[in-house]
């Protein structure tokens, strides 16, 4: 009798790969927290649009029904869920979007006095694109700054760990400084933005001076408040 033709084990791949993710962090009265969602959402429709979502309910107490009732609220306004931190694991319900741990915190944390000895300043790093960037398309370079030799189609989005700088129209969105840079800045040409991000802090189409419009700027963080001006 013959052996038995061996079977050929088929490897798995797993590959990593990362996401800028908004976390959400809701507070009480959860009601009030929401009508500031929806506020964002007036403001700009497509803000949350396909991005991944976490929620950190580390700040408030929600029982199970409570999370459930705010999954749902969040996604009746089609906001999709990526993965709840922050809680116990007893807390969720096998429908519920899984327990994350690990993420890289986005807070900007107080300069320690000490440890004077680091030496290893991280190295810059900067992207160039020499193409446009087109409406539909996201740009995403978490490491540093964005040089754009074009323009920002409306509808597309640029988001960046430093400054954006933009050497045409900025029609769609730019989000800097989003590893917690309250230094970064955003530069355009002409700016026509759907809206601009810095650190979290951002302004909307709507927010942005209108005698702004169509000319050379900058936008950047003053404290708490995001101030943009005309670039002569």
């Amino acid at each position: 009798m013959e052996a038995a033709a061996k079977v050929q084990r088929q490897m798995v791949r797993l590959r990593g790969r990362s996401y800028v993710a908004f976390v959400f962090t809701p507070t009480v009265p959860v009601q009030d927290w929401l009508q500031e969602i929806d506020a964002t959402i007036a403001r700009s429709p497509g803000f949350f649009a396909g991005r991944p979502v976490v929620i950190d309910l580390s700040s408030v107490d929600l029982s199970q029904a409570g999370i459930g009732h705010l999954l749902t609220n969040l996604q009746d306004r089609n906001i999709r869920v990526l993965g709840i931190e922050g809680v116990e694991e007893a807390r969720l319900t096998p429908m519920m979007p899984p327990l994350l741990s690990g993420g890289r915190s986005c807070v900007v944390e107080p300069s320690a006095p000490k440890k004077p000895e680091m030496k290893a300043e991280a190295k810059p790093t900067s992207l160039l694109l020499e193409s446009p960037v087109r409406s539909g398309q996201t740009v995403i370079f978490p490491e540093g700054d964005v040089t754009i030799l074009g323009s920002v189609g409306s509808g597309a989005e640029v988001v960046a760990g430093g400054s954006i700088h933009v050497y045409g129209a900025l029609r769609g969105r730019a989000m800097a400084g989003v590893n917690g840079h309250t230094s970064a800045r955003i530069y355009c040409q002409k700016i026509e933005a759907e809206l601009l991000a810095i650190d979290g802090f951002y302004q909307t189409a709507d927010d942005i001076d209108a005698a702004l419009r169509g000319r050379p700027a900058q936008a950047w963080l003053q404290g708490n408040t995001m101030r943009i001006t005309a670039l002569n």
